[in-house]
């Protein structure tokens, strides 16, 4: 391979690798990553569920009176619908996040749009109404997405602290998610992709932590439509 072909197809993957993973891209379709910088408030999202768990994280939730976000799996949503009817219920707002927690890296056009309407089905379904948010599974996005978000209305969501509670302890998660800045989206789990009864005591940990400390620091927790003013 010629040295000048070579490049050109490293700057090509390049690109691809940003746009596909970036917070900030937009190459594969309409996304957010934060809300207003301009007011002390936080945004709450938890991936992957419902699950077993997702009940007793609602409870903590209802005890710091503070809202969240819920991008869920839709074979979770299936497999408990009533806890997807829990989390609506207590207020609290659901995305999407696919129907199988799949890459959609590599894939086709016809594959991503089927997983993002068969979820979108599922919750209309279980809820009540359709998500407009979307949030990739592993925050990957590939062609295809753009097409399948504007035919569904759906807006992408990423984020701007990542808490990694799938491998760390709930000290561990709570200081990372405690170095936020005004209008940060804060992601964390309430599911560990499609393992059913899941164990997310760090994650628990960590919101007990995390929570009542940014209270204290003066921040106030909204959804993400209402951080980012999604009408």
């Amino acid at each position: 391979m010629l040295p000048f072909a070579g490049g050109v197809i490293a700057g090509l993957a390049g690109t691809l690798a940003w746009g596909a993973r970036s917070r900030s891209s937009q190459m594969f379709g309409p996304s957010i990553w934060h809300g207003d910088r301009g007011r002390r408030c936080l945004a709450l999202t938890f991936d992957d569920g419902p699950s077993e768990s997702t009940p007793e994280l609602l409870a903590e939730l209802d005890r710091f009176k503070v809202p969240a976000t819920f991008f869920c799996c839709g074979v979770h949503v299936r497999r408990l619908p009533e806890i997807t009817r829990q989390i609506i219920g207590a207020r609290h707002e659901i995305g999407n996040h696919s129907d199988a927690h799949a890459s959609l890296w590599l894939r086709s056009p016809a594959f991503i749009d089927q997983q993002l309407a068969t979820e979108q089905e599922s919750i209309t379904a279980a809820a009540g109404s359709a998500p407009k948010l979307f949030r990739a599974p592993y925050g990957v996005r590939w062609f295809g997405l753009a097409a399948a978000q504007a035919r569904l209305g759906l807006l992408g969501v990423m984020w701007g602290v990542i808490g990694r509670d799938w491998v760390l302890d709930g000290p561990a998660v709570a200081d990372r998610i405690g170095r936020v800045g005004d209008g940060d989206i804060i992601c964390l789990h309430d599911g560990r992709e499609l393992a059913p009864n899941p164990d997310i005591r760090n994650t628990l940990a960590a919101v007990r932590l995390a929570v009542p400390a940014l209270l204290d620091q003066g921040f106030r927790f909204e959804t993400v439509s209402e951080i980012c003013q999604i009408k």
